[in-house]
């Protein structure tokens, strides 16, 4: 039974990395998109729902990070998805409230 905790917890470690690793690009794409990118942060909750990357950009910036009809938001979702599969979400947050 060892060995399968072991296992498990060196798996948490490598989802724990690759999570690293998505918020690091997803911070990457967006300063790329903004007017603001020393404004930018990527942020990893963990909840009982399972972990999410909360982005949060100046107010000018939130329009372009969400995109016209939620595309660019959609599309940022969709890469971060496609590389770290159902386990992370990916929320835009209005910093502005």
């Amino acid at each position: 039974m060892e060995h399968s905790t072991v296992g498990r917890e060196a798996d948490e470690r490598e989802r724990g990395g690759l999570v690293t690793v998505l918020a690091d690009a997803l911070e990457h794409l967006v300063r790329g998109i903004v007017d603001h990118p020393d404004e930018v942060q990527v942020d990893l909750v963990t909840s009982r729902r399972g972990r999410t990357l909360e982005v949060r950009v100046h107010p000018e910036d939130l329009g372009k990070v969400i995109g016209r009809g939620g595309r660019t938001a959609t599309a940022l979702r969709t890469v971060v998805g496609g590389i770290g599969g159902r386990g992370v979400r990916v929320d835009v947050v209005d910093t502005d409230r």
